[in-house]
């Protein structure tokens, strides 16, 4: 049986943050125990996996700073807080403490200019840190943009910030295809598209912002969790989510194997005023071609979306891609510097396949080549017949001062270390 870490609760009072607020400041302690080889995780050879934490709930994105420490959100509180610091206290390059802080629940996190931004599903936070890299008033955040929807599903704002000073939002739709209430029609036009099914960008300098005061950067992506800015193309690049199944409403189009295997969850660089193209449109990974929804005219054969953007790469229909990072650093060996790693959430249960780490190598910004499987087996059963339930779901990314890669698993709240081993 193997060992997991079970964080011991302990409440401490920091102090030292008193005199900086009107109230003394408290969070949640963890002594996190000694990391142990993830030797069930298939990496190629060369890397090692090893889990450094466990059992911290719902981890959901995460970012690590240039001190070390990792930042990791929460999709559900525990013990009342939505945020982890994982610190390493003595210098082995690995965290032994984890502090929770925050009250809200959420996914997306980054680093920029000197500030921990954080989101709830509905708001943008920010948080100031000193020159170790600590936060420095952890219970009063700065509030950035507030009152953004949030109909309780596919409602995850993930975020990424440019270098101009801009936040990029994504704002996903919970209505898969636009259908007018009660009917198998679309909405023409879809009226979603004023407020969801896109990327918001917002002043990240500018406290208490609404949903209005952003703009509308890209439209017609339904729900893009996965975004990253791409620092050697100075652009944003998404992964979205594709719709749910056709067969419900139209089985006279599309069998329940072709409604497995559509459509295809999709890869876009994205700039001001782009339209990917949902809900009218949809990608055939088989045909290789924008094809028309059903709820719009389509019959599985029809294309359209002339002026929508094409994919740059496109991958299995519900492998849900969750995670999205370019990588930059030097540890790793050539072929993945500014390469794409993605973390893949679900599985496609046509091809038997899911829950693991791909890579996705590129040249001068764009794909260069097929995706390849980097990291497998979090799921922890044969998923060509299952035995149980699935142990893991990788989520988030996030790369280390030393070139490491994070994995966390939002199912068990596992985070996992990955590193080259150079010869």
């Amino acid at each position: 049986m193997q060992q997991r870490i079970r964080p011991a609760l302990l409440t401490a009072t920091l102090t030292g943050f008193a005199a900086l607020a009107a109230f003394t400041v408290t969070t949640h302690t963890y002594p996190l125990s000694d990391p142990r080889v993830a030797e069930e995780i298939k990496v190629p050879a060369g890397f090692t996996t090893m889990v450094i934490a466990d059992e911290l709930g719902g981890a959901r994105h995460m970012v690590a700073s240039k001190e070390g420490d990792i930042y990791v959100k929460l999709s559900r509180l525990k013990d009342g807080k939505g945020l982890y610091r994982l610190h390493d206290s003595n210098g082995d390059g690995v965290p032994d403490q984890a502090t929770s802080f925050g009250d809200y629940k959420g996914t997306g996190v980054a680093i920029k200019n000197g500030y921990l931004y954080a989101s709830s599903n509905s708001g943008i936070f920010r948080y100031k840190l000193n020159e170790k890299g600590e936060i420095i008033q952890p219970e009063q955040p700065e509030t950035i943009v507030t009152g953004m929807v949030d109909t309780g599903r596919d409602n995850s704002k993930s975020i990424a910030l440019d270098d101009k000073g801009y936040i990029y939002v994504n704002i996903g739709s919970s209505n898969d295809a636009c259908r007018e209430a009660g009917t198998g029609k679309g909405m023409m036009p879809c009226t979603l598209l004023d407020t969801v099914g896109g990327i918001w960008r917002f002043k990240a300098d500018i406290k208490n912002q609404t949903q209005k005061d952003g703009l509308r950067y890209a439209t017609g992506l339904k729900n893009t969790v996965g975004l990253d800015w791409n620092t050697q193309t100075n652009s944003l690049f998404v992964l979205q989510h594709g719709r749910g199944q056709f067969h419900d409403f139209y089985s006279q189009f599309y069998t329940p194997q072709q409604s497995a295997l559509l459509p295809a969850e999709t890869m876009y660089e994205v700039h001001e005023g782009d339209d990917a193209g949902w809900p009218y449109v949809y990608y055939d990974p088989v045909k290789k071609k924008k094809m028309l929804n059903p709820e719009y005219g389509g019959d599985g054969k029809k294309t359209g979306g002339e002026k929508a953007l094409t994919p740059l790469a496109a991958f299995p229909a519900h492998f849900g891609p969750n995670g999205l990072l370019f990588y930059t650093g030097t540890q790793f060996p050539a072929k993945y510097k500014n390469g794409a790693f993605i973390a893949f959430h679900g599985q496609n249960s046509e091809l038997k396949k899911g829950y693991f780490v791909a890579f996705l190598p590129f040249k001068n910004g764009k794909p260069s080549g097929p995706y390849e499987v980097f990291a497998d087996n979090f799921a922890g059963l044969d998923l060509a017949n299952p035995s149980g339930p699935v142990q893991h779901r990788p989520c988030g990314l996030a790369q280390g001062p030393d070139g490491s890669l994070y994995v966390s698993d939002d199912l068990n709240g596992t985070i996992y270390r990955i590193a080259y081993q150079k010869k």
